[in-house]
């Protein structure tokens, strides 16, 4: 009997042994492939930099490496892409913190049982058809209040981004509001505060840690958005902060020059990893600035 159990208990924990290697490889998997795509950029972006400095890459206000007269200033392309996310976030955080707090505080199990399945419906569209949408719907409404408006601009590019993000933040946020233990809540209304006084002071900030995670990777979302601006935006390198111009993002000169037959190893080649590398380190200061808010926050309440 005691052979059997031993037997049985060597099994049992080489077969754990075993799925905690396997779990432990698929965790792997993502740093691999970050560590991947790191040394990729970095290794075509060091060869560009030896040919263009650094300084002029982040002070020349233009960016034409497919010209006759080759300007490789970073700022245009940077310009374009934090007007179109800054407008992005003004419409998807509001509204998407707005819905998040209503489906975990207030809306009806059967309300919330429908409502929340056809909200993360949105995230479900291809982006190019969030793009078509901006281009022939919202831009001819936006025309119509500002007459000047072009047919390509980062005002309706960043208004229907920002819905497309709404249902990434408004499902995290509210996921992050349900994990709130319901004695706290119980507590709140125990002292008299009502159900929006409970939902906003006790609620939102309890789970202000998931909420902001949300709010970076809605912006990060934004950041990294490809086939809306390329669309909607246009691809004519523009340094403005005007939402009303038109404006070329790092995205979508990416798009726009791997389309082409650049050959392997030219500078102009050279310049979509550059770019690349750009984006990556704004994600990552975003994502860095969000972990400290997180930080902060959770040591406050």
């Amino acid at each position: 009997m005691q052979t059997w159990t031993n037997k049985h208990r060597k099994k049992r924990n080489l077969q754990e042994k075993i799925i905690e290697i396997i779990l432990l490889l698929a965790a792997l998997t993502s740093v691999f492939t970050t560590f991947g795509i790191l040394e990729v950029l970095l290794g075509e972006s060091i060869s560009f930099f030896q040919k263009v400095p650094i300084k002029l890459f982040l002070t020349d206000t233009q960016w034409s490496p497919l010209f006759a007269d080759p300007h490789y200033g970073i700022l245009p392309l940077l310009s374009g892409t934090l007007v179109t996310s800054m407008v992005a976030m003004f419409v998807a955080i509001p509204l998407g913190t707005i819905v998040a707090i209503y489906l975990s505080e207030f809306a009806p199990a059967k309300v919330r049982e429908i409502a929340k399945p056809c909200l993360e419906l949105l995230a479900a569209i291809p982006t190019v058809v969030y793009g078509y949408f901006a281009l022939l719907s919202v831009t001819p409404i936006l025309q119509m209040i500002f007459p000047e408006l072009s047919g390509f601009n980062m005002l309706s590019a960043g208004l229907v981004m920002g819905l497309m993000i709404i249902p990434l933040i408004s499902s995290i946020s509210e996921d992050a509001m349900r994990a709130v233990p319901q004695s706290i809540k119980e507590g709140s209304y125990a002292m008299g505060a009502t159900r929006l006084q409970t939902a906003l002071k006790v609620v939102f900030p309890s789970a202000i840690s998931g909420i902001s995670a949300a709010y970076i990777l809605g912006i990060s979302r934004a950041v990294g958005e490809t086939m809306i601006v390329a669309i909607a935006a246009g691809l004519q390198p523009n340094l403005t902060w005007n939402p009303l111009d038109q404006a070329a993002t790092i995205t979508a000169y990416i798009v726009q020059v791997s389309l082409g037959d650049l050959p392997h190893g030219s500078l102009e080649y050279q310049s979509i990893f550059a770019a690349g590398i750009t984006l990556v380190l704004m994600t990552l200061v975003l994502n860095i600035i969000g972990y400290f808010l997180a930080k902060k926050y959770r040591e406050i309440y």
